[in-house]
């Protein structure tokens, strides 16, 4: 059996990669080590639930923070990843159980326990499954809805490539309030980081929900320092506007381990604030562009603040 807490059985596929120095983070990037009291009840009711979480399984730098305010990414489908990126620390290779029919109930207990407002649902991607989870995305979505009618839901999927282009309508109609799939780099850096994926898919996937419900909010993001050119990174921005994205958040590359995509260069933060002007001139309703920046970090707040946006938007039409 293997222990997905040993690096080399966690992602056999990197195991024969050559190690990348992983450099020193510069002062902007430190984070407090998680703890206190909210961090503890909020690790006590993942884990009585039996939940994976994404903060803990991709090694998200925000867990301390986040988990002390009750607030954690929940990761259904299971914890082992069919895809190999290489920016990636959440354990890959074939997935050694179906899909649990009871672990919605058990997400939308957890949702209730911790009172949320909002919630955000991840996933691993399920290739070995027709529908790429897509049903299970939907009644996750319900039983939520079920059990916690006031919360608002924010899902980050995954592309559903090898499937029939029509499960999407499944978890487009369960309606979540947001749809969120990340590009996450540019595309001339795609061979390399993300290999089991396609740019265009990707985009036409969001672009695809807008078409099915243009009343939902869509959502992606990307991580810079991989290696790529800023006129990537706006041509990138150009495509999410022209399928129609509201919501575009931009972080900084972390690598989790010398197995994984070398850091090329910690971006400045004066840097993200240029890409946060430039997207906003581009005619995103939000935008967060900062170091520590995660497709879910501060969701609530800035699903709050997405709504209004949209609303002063409308407004001035």
């Amino acid at each position: 059996m293997r222990d997905l807490k040993i690096p080399q059985q966690r992602h056999p596929e990197k195991a024969r990669r050559p190690d990348n120095v992983q450099p020193k983070k510069p002062d902007w990037i430190r984070v407090r080590a998680p703890g206190g009291q909210g961090y503890v009840d909020t690790r006590k009711i993942m884990r009585d639930n039996n939940l994976v979480t994404v903060c803990e399984e991709a090694g998200c730098p925000n867990v301390g923070e986040c988990w002390s305010q009750g607030h954690a990414t929940m990761m259904i489908m299971g914890e082992v990843c069919t895809r190999a990126c290489t920016f990636c620390n959440i354990a890959t290779g074939k997935p050694p159980e179906a899909l649990d029919v009871f672990e919605p109930g058990r997400v939308a207990d957890a949702v209730s326990k911790l009172g949320l407002n909002h919630v955000v649902i991840t996933s691993v991607d399920r290739d070995d499954i027709e529908d790429g989870g897509a049903e299970h995305f939907a009644m996750t979505i319900r039983a939520i809805r079920k059990k916690s009618p006031g919360t608002t839901i924010e899902i980050l999927t995954p592309d559903f490539i090898r499937c029939d282009p029509k499960v999407l309508e499944l978890v487009v109609e369960a309606r979540p309030d947001v749809f969120n799939h990340n590009l996450e780099t540019v595309p001339g850096l795609y061979p390399e980081v993300r290999p089991g994926a396609r740019y265009f898919h990707s985009l036409r996937l969001l672009q695809r929900v807008k078409e099915l419900d243009p009343s939902m909010f869509t959502k992606s993001g990307i991580m810079v320092g991989l290696g790529e050119e800023r006129q990537a990174v706006l041509q990138v921005m150009e495509d999410m506007r022209a399928a129609d994205v509201d919501f575009l958040t931009i972080g900084q590359y972390l690598q989790p381990t010398p197995k994984h995509h070398a850091v090329d260069r910690f971006v400045h933060p004066d840097e993200f604030s240029g890409y946060e002007k430039s997207a906003l001139g581009k005619g995103f309703l939000m935008v967060s562009a900062t170091p520590l920046t995660r497709s879910s970090y501060h969701a609530g707040d800035d699903f709050a603040r997405l709504r209004a946006a949209r609303e002063a938007k409308l407004a001035t039409a």
